[in-house]
């Protein structure tokens, strides 16, 4: 028998051994015998019984409960940078914007720039965090340390080192309630980067306030009282959601 008559015969005999020849050729051809042993390959007999798999789908189903869909990405966006501005403007209105006449124009577009590209990449990352399946451009757990250093480089190099109320910390912790809201809708798989976040961009909006509010231009000041309510929000946020997760944990591991 040729390799052709070998193919013919494995291919309508697999389920039942090969004649003589057969097996002859397969001692002596290389290329028969791994075709051989790929198509017989072999199918597990012990399946599981109706009654085991009946007990798994009732294990699977017993905690669903229906959900509403995710809204789409663009929506999700757009809620937490309104929530972002809004919040900041609501806090101006009780603080005042007294910092705007202190700035030269180059100082004032290039800080506002900043928070505003800040709060677009924090927004961003947390859309993509409550969307499974999401593509990161931007790994979700770098992007809080790269805009704090991107605003940290900002204020240092537009403003000279040389009291104001501290107002911002009040509007970060208005700002994180909305946020919150908006994250509930989502499917959070990383609490503890999805709380750092969240934190920060609350925080940032109590920043934004205190940049616009605040006449003190001294660059130490901006950098530990300004960004300072930012990186008390992210920290904030982190303890949340490692509380979130421990709570989490704690009650899937009496079930397994």
């Amino acid at each position: 028998m040729n390799c052709q008559d070998i193919n013919q015969a494995i291919v309508e005999g697999s389920a039942s051994p090969l004649p003589p020849e057969a097996e002859e050729h397969l001692r002596t051809c290389a290329r028969c015998r791994e075709l051989a042993g790929t198509l017989k390959v072999p199918v597990p007999a012990d399946l599981p019984s109706l009654t085991v798999l009946r007990e798994i789908e009732r294990g699977l189903v017993a905690n669903l409960r229906p959900v509403r869909p995710i809204a789409p990405k663009r929506y999700i966006f757009v809620s937490m940078m309104a929530i972002f501005a809004v919040t900041a403007v609501l806090g101006l209105s009780r603080f005042g914007a007294f910092a705007i006449a202190a700035m030269t124009p180059l100082q004032m577009g290039a800080i506002f720039g900043a928070l505003a590209i800040s709060a677009e990449l924090l927004a961003y990352s947390l859309v993509n965090q409550m969307v499974p399946g999401s593509r990161y451009r931007v790994p979700p757990g770098r992007v809080p340390l790269v805009i704090m250093i991107l605003l940290m480089v900002s204020v240092a190099v537009l403003f000279p080192f040389q009291q104001e109320r501290r107002g911002g910390t009040p509007v970060a912790a208005f700002a994180a309630v909305p946020l919150w809201l908006v994250l509930r809708r989502g499917a959070i798989l990383s609490p503890i980067m999805t709380g750092a976040a969240t934190g920060l961009l609350a925080g940032l909006a109590g920043t934004t306030a205190l940049e616009i509010h605040c006449p003190n231009l001294d660059a130490s000041h901006i950098l530990v009282s300004h960004l300072g309510v930012a990186v008390l929000g992210a920290v904030a946020g982190l303890v949340v959601g490692w509380c979130q997760r421990r709570d989490k944990t704690a009650a899937i591991s009496p079930v397994l």
